[in-house]
């Protein structure tokens, strides 16, 4: 499980705007880029948690709106 999420996070911190502004942040803040990648693997997690709790699917809206939830 831990592979699947690195991986992920890896591409999401490069191509998904919400992941990729949260890395970012966390790296310009000084935090170690692998720091910073298992905060997004984390955010992640709870994303997707929060899809299967709610049985919603993915949508640019609702990555944004769990971003705010989660406090990106």
């Amino acid at each position: 499980m831990r592979a699947a999420l690195y991986l992920t996070a890896l591409v999401a911190s490069r191509y998904n705007p919400v992941i990729r502004d949260f890395y970012v942040r966390l790296c310009t803040a000084g935090k170690p880029k692998k720091v910073a990648l298992t905060a997004c693997m984390r955010k992640l997690l709870l994303i997707l948690n929060s899809m299967i709790k709610h049985e919603e699917r993915c949508n640019a809206s609702h990555v944004e709106r769990q971003s705010v939830l989660i406090g990106a």
